[in-house]
């Protein structure tokens, strides 16, 4: 991702916030719907060794700190899972193990989509990630034990309100 332009990814921010895609042109500008998940990838830094064992990083400080913040972080807190990747050795590419199929995997999916549509009582298509705040509220209330811990951590841990809203959003 910090390869793109920044002027690229912070236009990509606003889409995944307004579920909308403009594509302008001479004579017009038109709003699709987007209602998409986004997939990114991050390297540690411009040469990709950063924290490798088997190799030495040779970018400066200064060199990994740019390559970092071209990304912002309003773009990052839209952004809700984030999953350190650690690189993988042979053994685990040559793997005959292909993981789990679509059809075990579409069970608790389907199950998933269906709490949700009884909670919102709306169409199939509703999502936790779509809850306003309000909904957020009003189906997932937190007990005074993790209220307590949240407002601990909150300072800490420098959330946004959006942050903290997806961190309290019920599961599937």
């Amino acid at each position: 991702m910090p390869k793109y332009h920044r002027d690229v990814l912070e236009y990509l921010r606003q889409q995944l916030e307004d579920y909308v895609v403009t594509v302008s042109r001479v004579a017009a500008a038109i709003p699709y719907p987007a209602d998409f998940i986004l997939i990114g990838s991050i390297k540690p830094c411009p040469c990709g060794f950063y924290s490798v064992p088997l190799k030495e990083c040779t970018c400066t400080p200064l060199q990994i700190q740019r390559y970092l913040h071209r990304i912002s972080g309003l773009l990052l807190d839209r952004i809700d899972i984030h999953i350190e990747m650690p690189r993988l050795n042979h053994e685990d590419i040559d793997s005959k193990s292909h993981g789990e199929t679509s059809e075990t995997i579409r069970l608790p999916v389907t199950g998933a989509r269906n709490r949700q549509h009884e909670r919102f009582g709306l169409e199939p298509a509703a999502a936790n990630a779509r809850m306003t705040p309000v909904e957020i509220r009003m189906f997932s209330p937190l007990s005074r034990e993790a209220q307590s811990l949240i407002r601990s951590v909150y300072p800490e841990l420098r959330l946004s309100a959006r942050a903290h809203d997806r961190i309290i959003s019920p599961a599937p």
